[in-house]
């Protein structure tokens, strides 16, 4: 489905709405078009000498049908402006749904602000294709159409000269059209771009103040906005050239009328009431004709946005959940692996970050990797919760292999925490009831004391409502792993893993902290990351990785007694 099929099927939800305003439109020009014959019929009466009471009922029955068609107009405004708003806010909604969907390595290689600009800027411009472009689009053929019909039961050779300057409007679209899509999606792409950088400048100030690089980021802003200045003044010159292109052939029509016409009201071969009437109607087309460039750039920036809108429906989430799910409900949560390769590029022959991983973790055991950075420990614990899918091979939970289970109920079952902390800004409270809902103040309370948080909240203004800023600003690095691990806790999954979230905690903050873990261990089974001994060396069993391979495995003791990579990394 293309981005313009895509758009028929929101279309066809409101296909009433649109109709009934589309009949409302037609009535407004039905009554706007019959006005210049009234006025005709007006004027004939009063060049012929004829009573005054017919010029009241005409002017009467004109002044009616400006205010009726005004009414009408008003409500087929409503209707069509009201179902683009509708369709605006649920394609809005249908792609945020969308991107949920989709698995982290499409992430990886977008940029945030194309993203928000797509979102944002791009449904906007839709919407305004579906509201203000689909009433002109309605209005200017049915006026056209309406005013030739009447033209011509007036006269036929009167309105063919009228017309003759209408075949440079279709020159002028074809020759524009392309053009106008070409500099829309050009703007709508610099928008991306500015966006872009404005976001991660934002989000990245502590960065730009620390390294003294704020003349640059402006620079390099100022730049960028002058692209896309440039790309809008591409597109006004476009709309430049075309809109007084079509300002000529409205007024080359009346001018043509004038001429022609004067020419035959002389010889006594046509009326001055039918003049009167073509140019009254001619004007009624000045303003569709004149706004035909501007009609034209709303058309096409709408389409071009439309395109932009389905490369991301288009993209199809790699990571979901069967037809037929299995269920985990009284299964173990032992974890297993067999066979298991990972190549982040999901080519069997690629560059694997895990090779023929093989272990089995009974429920309610618990089990370390340790391993030097970039030896694939995060990507290991990262498939457990089918963040990413396995290469080849299969994890099983309960028994259960992953792919086989539906994603709700599996990230139910396992709860992770990631080396890089994440906060929303909102308060403290609602971050770590992220997971839950309806949470008491007894469990929060309960989770922030294992996570040695209740010290901290005695210094926060607010206690737990307390917010926390863009990613947790506000807190320190440590007090953003013991939120997170707080908030993992919270969620009372059968499986915790534990991915270095304490790498930022104190030394005799992180003792405590694992005191107090592992009287909750003992009712879970955790996967443990960790550079610190201390961490690691209570685990049931150990794992060693390095260059995405198992090199040893065992217990604390049994590894120090081989004297590999895990005795030197205790040394």
């Amino acid at each position: 489905m293309g981005g313009m099929g895509r758009l028929k099927s929101y279309l066809w939800r409101y296909w009433r709405r649109y109709l009934l305003g589309g009949l409302c439109l037609f009535g407004t020009a039905t009554l706007v078009m019959w006005i210049p014959w009234w006025i005709r019929e007006s004027v004939r009466i009063i060049e012929q000498g004829g009573p005054i009471g017919d010029v009241t009922f005409y002017a009467l029955l004109i002044v009616s049908a400006a205010a009726a068609q005004g009414i009408i107009r008003t409500f087929s405004r409503s209707l069509i402006f009201n179902a683009g708003r509708d369709i605006e806010y649920n394609l809005r909604n249908d792609l945020f749904a969308h991107l949920q969907k989709l698995p982290i390595s499409y992430y990886q290689s977008q940029r945030t602000g194309d993203l928000m600009s797509r979102v944002i800027n791009d449904i906007s411009a839709v919407r305004v294709l579906l509201g203000p472009g689909v009433l002109n689009l309605v209005n200017a053929p049915l006026y056209y159409l309406y005013a030739v019909v009447l033209m011509l039961s007036m006269d036929v050779r009167m309105t063919l000269a009228a017309v003759l300057p209408y075949p440079l409007l279709i020159w002028a679209v074809r020759n524009f059209r392309g053009k106008i899509l070409t500099a829309s999606l050009r703007v709508q792409e610099q928008m991306a771009e500015l966006s872009n950088h404005v976001q991660e400048n934002l989000s990245g100030m502590h960065v730009v103040k620390a390294y003294n690089q704020e003349a640059n980021q402006t620079r390099e802003f100022v730049g960028l906005n002058e692209d896309f200045q440039e790309k809008n003044l591409e597109l006004a010159r476009l709309r430049g050239l075309i809109n007084p292109f079509m300002q000529g052939i409205s007024g080359l029509t009346i001018l043509i009328v004038i001429w022609y016409g004067g020419i035959r009201v002389i010889h006594g071969d046509l009326m001055v009431a039918d003049i009167v009437a073509f140019i009254a109607y001619l004007n009624i087309l000045a303003w569709p004709t004149a706004a035909f460039g501007w009609m034209l750039s709303l058309v096409e920036r709408g389409r071009a946005a439309m395109e932009r809108l389905e490369e991301i429906f288009k993209v199809e989430p790699e990571i979901a959940s069967p037809p037929l799910p299995d269920s985990l409900r009284e299964c173990g949560a032992g974890i297993e692996f067999r066979g298991v390769w990972f190549a982040y590029d999901h080519k069997v022959n690629g560059q694997a970050a895990l090779k023929d991983i093989n272990f089995a973790l009974p429920p309610g055991r618990s089990l370390a990797i340790v391993g030097r950075t970039g030896a694939g420990k995060s990507t290991l614990v990262q498939l457990l919760p089918r963040l990413y899918d396995v290469t080849s091979g299969e994890i099983r939970i309960g028994g259960k292999d992953l792919r086989a289970l539906s994603l709700s109920e599996l990230r139910k079952a396992v709860a992770y925490v990631p080396q890089d902390p994440f906060l929303f800004s909102t308060s403290l409270r609602r971050n770590l009831a992220f997971g839950r809902d309806g949470v008491s103040d007894e469990e929060i309370e309960k989770v922030i004391r294992v996570a040695r948080l209740d010290r901290d909240l005695e210094i926060f203004p607010q206690g737990l409502d307390t917010i926390v800023g863009e990613r947790g600003i506000t807190l320190s690095g440590g007090q953003k792993q013991r939120a997170t691990l707080a908030r993992a806790l919270l969620l009372k999954s059968p499986v915790l893993i534990l991915d270095d979230c304490l790498s930022s905690v104190d030394a005799q903050t992180e003792d405590e902290i694992l005191k107090g873990l592992r009287l909750i261990l003992k009712e879970k089974t955790c996967v443990i990351i960790s550079h610190r001994i201390s961490a690691v060396k209570e685990a049931d069993e150990i794992l060693v990785l390095e260059e995405g391979k198992i090199i040893e495995r065992g217990n604390h003791q049994e590894l120090l007694l081989k004297g590999g990579f895990y005795a030197e990394l205790f040394r």
